[in-house]
């Protein structure tokens, strides 16, 4: 196995224990509520999901931070002092500057450490979706492949991991940046209930409309079927904004459609620095696809 950490940030809203597994090296985004800062680390050890979502339906607001080139620097600096290299795989550049963050910490850190090498890739991707692609990266890692075969991978799979997804209010999403007031606007108008997805830009855009709940889970569902590539997935991950009964469900009827295992899918609840923009009762499905939806 080549000497390598595979390096990201706390968007990829994967299960701790699942990190510590692939032995990801996850710098925490930050989230301030109620005037306190806390850092997403994937153990909650300074604030769990469970809290913070109900900051949330108190109405508290609740506002994030990117990681900035120091921290970069810093934490990168402990691996490479170690003698190994790293491919760093950050939140989509669309939705936050963390990626261009890791850039200005590297072009730095190769001034420094010339011998080492660092390959940075934005993902493209946000939450699990994000999450998905690093976990194939570190299969990869742990079955022998070098960085740059890695590296090669993640470029050419990134655009094929589908994130679907639909949220209760997209008023979190337009406040933080997220999504574009013409977007806003169309969501509102088209129903209570947006679908949402990643497109290949690494941006969040409105493609439907589901009158009801769970509607619009069932068109998740739908639209998966649809573009799941069979011969490619290995993993399914869904995420939840604190709504664990509804991801129990899409994820009871994606095993009746597809006809799968379920020990390939893994739910696990969205983090505070996501969470701050999808809000709460947020369900996403990931997985890889034939294309990224394009609405028509």
């Amino acid at each position: 196995m080549e000497n390598f950490v595979i390096f990201t940030d706390s968007c990829i809203d994967i299960p701790d224990s699942l990190a510590k597994e692939y032995k990801l090296q996850v710098l925490p985004l930050k989230v301030t509520v109620k005037h306190k800062e806390y850092s997403n680390f994937l153990d909650e050890r300074e604030i769990s999901s469970k809290v913070f979502y109900n900051f949330l339906r108190e109405k508290e607001l609740a506002v994030t931070a990117q990681a900035n080139p120091a921290e970069f620097i810093t934490t990168m600096t402990e691996i490479l002092e170690r003698g190994k290299d790293i491919l760093s795989i950050s939140f989509s550049s669309a939705l936050s500057g963390t990626y261009n963050s890791s850039l200005i910490a590297i072009k730095e850190l190769k001034e420094s450490f010339p011998e080492r090498k660092i390959i940075a890739i934005d993902s493209l991707c946000a939450s699990m979706g994000q999450g998905l692609l690093v976990s194939y990266a570190a299969k990869l890692q742990i079955a022998g492949k070098t960085i740059a075969e890695v590296a090669k991978f993640v470029e050419n799979t990134k655009l094929n991991i589908s994130h679907l997804f639909t949220v209760s209010d997209l008023g979190h999403l337009h406040r933080g940046g997220r999504l574009s007031a013409s977007s806003l606007i169309l969501g509102n108008l088209l129903s209570i209930k947006p679908l949402l997805h990643v497109s290949k830009e690494g941006q969040l855009k409105v493609y439907g409309k589901a009158r009801g709940r769970f509607k619009s889970l069932n068109n998740l569902v739908n639209r998966m079927v649809k573009t799941y590539d069979p011969n490619k997935n290995e993993m399914i991950y869904i995420s939840h904004g604190d709504c664990l009964e509804d991801a129990e469900y899409v994820k009871k009827h994606i095993i009746e459609k597809l006809n799968i295992a379920e020990d390939i899918i893994t739910i696990n609840t969205i983090g505070p620095v996501i969470g701050a923009h999808a809000g709460v009762n947020t369900l996403a499905i990931f997985y890889i696809g034939n294309e990224r939806y394009l609405n028509k």
